[in-house]
C-alpha cells in the first residue's frame, strides 16, 4: 500500500504548496464582486482594445492566483461588464507572469526559461486576441457574458448596493429609537465597509463551495500520476530525434497534452517542466507545457460549468492552438539568439512537492487565518440576519 500512501502524501503536498495563492486568488475574486462596481470594469475592461488588454495583463500579473483562483477572479470580471478578451488576458497572466512562477523557474531550470516565459505569454496573449477575433463566434462572447451574468444569483451572491436601514431587521423594535438612529448614521462608513467584507466572504465561500471537488480530484490524480507513472513513459510521449522543424512541432503539441492529463496547476506544473527537459523534450515544449495549467481537465470542467459546454470548448481549443504557437515562436527566436542551453542536460531538481516548513509554510498559516476570519463573517451574517442571507 505504499504507493497509496505515497500518492496521497504527494497531492496533499501539493496542496500545501498552492492553498495560500487559492485563498489569495478567490479573495481577489470576491473583492472584484463587492469592491469594484459594473461601470467601473465596464469602462476599464469593457471594449477590447490595446490599454485594456495591457491593463488587464498587468492587473492579472500583480493578482498572483493559482488557475483555479484564476478562471473564478475571471468569471467574476465577466459577470461585471469586462470583455472576453481583456478577462481571458487577465486570467493567464495571473498564472504564467507571476512573480513566483518565475523564482521558481530561474531556481529549477534557469534564467533563459523564465525569459522565455515572460516574452512567450506576451506572444500568447497577442495570438488568443488574433484568434479569437477570427474563429469565435460573434454570438457566442454574448452568450458567455449572460450565462456568467445569470449566475450572478444561482450562485449565492449577494449584490446589494446599499445597506439594509437600520431598523430592517425581523423584529423592527428600534424604529423609533432616535438615539440609535444617530449612533448608526454617525457610524456609518465602518458598518458600510464591513458589511462588504461580509458579501466579499460570501463570495469567498461560495465560490470554494462550487470549485472544491475540481480542485480536490486535480490534486490528488496529479499526486497519483507522479508516484505511478514511470519517467520512460513521459520521455515516449514526444520525439528527440528525427527532422528539427518535425521535432520542434511534435514536442510543442504534445507538452499541452501531456500538462492536460497531468492535472498540473500554476506554479505546481514546474517540477514537471523541471523533469521533463532532463528527459528531451525540446525548448518551445517546455515551453508551451508551462502554458498549459489552463487547459487541465478539471478546469476545463469548469469553463462548461461557468460558461456551457460549446463556449468551454472554443475557449479550450483557443488556448491550445495559442500555446502550441507561442511555443513554437518562442523556440525559433531563441534559438536563432543562441540563448537555448546546449549541450548535457542536468538531471530534474525536483521531482514531487514535499511538506517542509519554510516561507510557503508561513503564507499558508496566515492564509488559514485569514480565511477563518472570512468564514467567520460569512457563517455570523447567516446567523444574524437569515431573512438577508445570500442562498
Amino acid at each position: 500500500m505504499d504507493w497509496l500512501w505515497l500518492g496521497l502524501y504527494h497531492a496533499l503536498a501539493m496542496l500545501w504548496a498552492t492553498f495560500w495563492a487559492l485563498v489569495l486568488g478567490f479573495t481577489i475574486s470576491g473583492v472584484l464582486q463587492v469592491f469594484v462596481s459594473r461601470e467601473q470594469i465596464s469602462r476599464a475592461f469593457g471594449q477590447t482594445n490595446l490599454k485594456s488588454v495591457s491593463l488587464a495583463t498587468g492587473l492579472g500579473a500583480a493578482s498572483s492566483s493559482c488557475s483555479y483562483a484564476a478562471v473564478a477572479a475571471a468569471r467574476s470580471a465577466v459577470q461585471q461588464g469586462a470583455a472576453l478578451i481583456p478577462a481571458l488576458a487577465f486570467m493567464f497572466a495571473s498564472t504564467n507572469l507571476v512573480i513566483e512562477l518565475g523564482a521558481v523557474l530561474w531556481v529549477l531550470m534557469g534564467w533563459q526559461f523564465v525569459f522565455a516565459e515572460i516574452f512567450g505569454a506576451l506572444v500568447l496573449i497577442i495570438l488568443m486576441w488574433l484568434l479569437i477575433r477570427l474563429f469565435l463566434p460573434k454570438t457566442l462572447e454574448t452568450q458567455i457574458r449572460q450565462r456568467a451574468g445569470n449566475q450572478t444569483h444561482e450562485n449565492g451572491h449577494c449584490h446589494h448596493e446599499h445597506p439594509p436601514s437600520p431598523g430592517s431587521g425581523a423584529t423592527g423594535e428600534h424604529e423609533h429609537e432616535h438615539e440609535h438612529e444617530l449612533a448608526a448614521v454617525s457610524s456609518f462608513i465602518g458598518e458600510h465597509e464591513e458589511r462588504k467584507w461580509t458579501r466579499v466572504a460570501h463570495a469567498f465561500v461560495m465560490d470554494w463551495s462550487m470549485l472544491w471537488k475540481e480542485i480536490l480530484g486535480g490534486f490528488l490524480i496529479a499526486g497519483f500520476l507522479a508516484t505511478l507513472v514511470p519517467h520512460d513513459w513521459w520521455e515516449g510521449l514526444f520525439l528527440q530525434t528525427g527532422p528539427p522543424v518535425v521535432r520542434l512541432i511534435e514536442n510543442a503539441l504534445v507538452g499541452p497534452i501531456i500538462a492536460m492529463i497531468s492535472f498540473v496547476c500554476s506554479v505546481g506544473n514546474i517540477p514537471l517542466a523541471s523533469l521533463l527537459w532532463s528527459h528531451g523534450i525540446s525548448f518551445g515544449g517546455v515551453i508551451s507545457f508551462i502554458y498549459a495549467d489552463l487547459i487541465v481537465i478539471p478546469i476545463i470542467i469548469i469553463y462548461a460549468k461557468y460558461y456551457g459546454a460549446r463556449a468551454a470548448a472554443w475557449i479550450t481549443a483557443i488556448f491550445y492552438v495559442s500555446m502550441v504557437l507561442a511555443g513554437i515562436i518562442v523556440d525559433l527566436i531563441f534559438s536563432a539568439s543562441g540563448l537555448i542551453p546546449q549541450g548535457p542536460r542536468l538531471p530534474s531538481a525536483v521531482e514531487h512537492a514535499h511538506i517542509i516548513w519554510n516561507y510557503t509554510s508561513r503564507l499558508d498559516v496566515a492564509a488559514a487565518i485569514f480565511a477563518s476570519w472570512l468564514l467567520f463573517l460569512h457563517f455570523k451574517s447567516r446567523g444574524k440576519q437569515s431573512a438577508h442571507a445570500c442562498h
